[in-house]
């Protein structure tokens, strides 16, 4: 495949004129069609691919309506934030049930129809995230308690599950991430933990959960933005690294899988250079390699030790693959 066309597609993905799973079906389509020439010579050599066109110039009215529909959905929720905040305790249950349902309803309409106009598609996802997230903490205020959570928790994430198969924009994919993240927490907290004080692995719970998270989001970057959903499953395994690192003797664990994400986010790396698996991946090997060392050693020069290691095996992780890379291309 020739690599003028991975750049130029990279440079279409990254402003944003092709989603990476349409950059993924123009790649496929372009080496499907130079393998059959190549099984079949008859059919002659196959074109170079056109160059695509530069990105269309975003209109200034476009842009301005994109703006100003950010900001109405910011104040909207600052309105709602604030009023609830000075008046929570005074605010009787109609009325706090009917602030949440409002906002709910305002985001998720003005989204819906902008999705039905087929204009705004950026802003009318994240309308709708900022929605689903509204309608979750209505539901919570109207049922209150660890069922009104539970259930405010589903609600939210039907909705987003909605968002996400209707519109195609990274902003939903960013709250499913939170919403399934606050799920975990409440069904840590609410179901799976006993109240009768007895001694439980609460922490390797949500730490499991967490891993299944990752598992969500790795399949949504299977149909939805790639980068956006496959960097979020590197957060969800920091955070799943992060609650083994709190479990008593969880620090196997927490190596385990602060290794595995960061890994899977460098593979990830080396096939599409999107510079957020590097930088997420790289991040949570740092973050998560020397606190999870120094609580096995409970010494700095283990923690050295094993970080010399780790970067021994990265070093010769890219010379291997630098000399596979330069046997392929000669």
């Amino acid at each position: 495949m020739p690599s003028r066309l991975d750049d130029e597609l990279s440079r279409l993905v990254s402003a944003g004129v092709l989603r990476q799973y349409q950059a993924d079906a123009l790649r496929d389509a372009a080496d499907a069609e130079i393998d059959a020439a190549l099984a079949d010579p008859g059919r002659g050599r196959p074109e170079a691919p056109p160059k695509p066109k530069a990105p269309p110039a975003v209109s200034h009215a476009g842009a301005l309506i994109e703006v100003l529909g950010y900001i109405g959905g910011a104040l909207l929720l600052g309105a709602v934030a604030l009023l609830t905040i000075a008046n929570w305790g005074e605010m009787g249950h109609a009325a706090r049930v009917t602030t949440g349902t409002s906002a709910a309803i305002v985001l998720l309409g003005a989204a819906a129809i902008l999705a039905l106009l087929r204009r705004q598609d950026q802003l009318s996802s994240a309308l709708a995230g900022l929605g689903c997230c509204a309608a979750g903490f209505a539901t919570y205020v109207a049922i209150e308690g660890e069922t009104g959570r539970v259930i405010g928790v589903a609600v939210a994430l039907a909705l987003v599950a909605i968002g996400v198969w209707w519109l195609a924009g990274s902003s939903l994919l960013v709250a499913t991430f939170g919403i399934l993240a606050v799920g975990v927490l409440v069904l840590t907290a609410d179901v799976l933990t006993p109240d009768d004080g007895t001694a439980t692995n609460t922490a390797g719970i949500a730490g499991t959960g967490f891993i299944l998270v990752a598992f969500v989001m790795a399949l949504l970057g299977l149909v939805r933005d790639q980068v956006t959903a496959w960097s979020l499953a590197g957060a969800a395994m920091f955070s799943s690294s992060i609650c083994w690192l709190v479990q008593e003797r969880g620090e196997i664990m927490a190596l385990a899988v602060g290794t595995a994400g960061p890994a899977a986010l460098l593979v990830a790396y080396g096939r599409r250079h999107a510079s957020a698996y590097a930088v997420v991946g790289c991040a949570i090997l740092l973050v998560i390699w020397p606190t999870a060392l120094y609580q096995l050693t409970d010494n700095v020069a283990g923690v050295a030790i094993g970080l010399v290691v780790a970067s021994a095996a990265l070093l010769f992780a890219v010379l291997l693959l630098s000399l596979r890379r330069s046997n392929a291309n000669q």
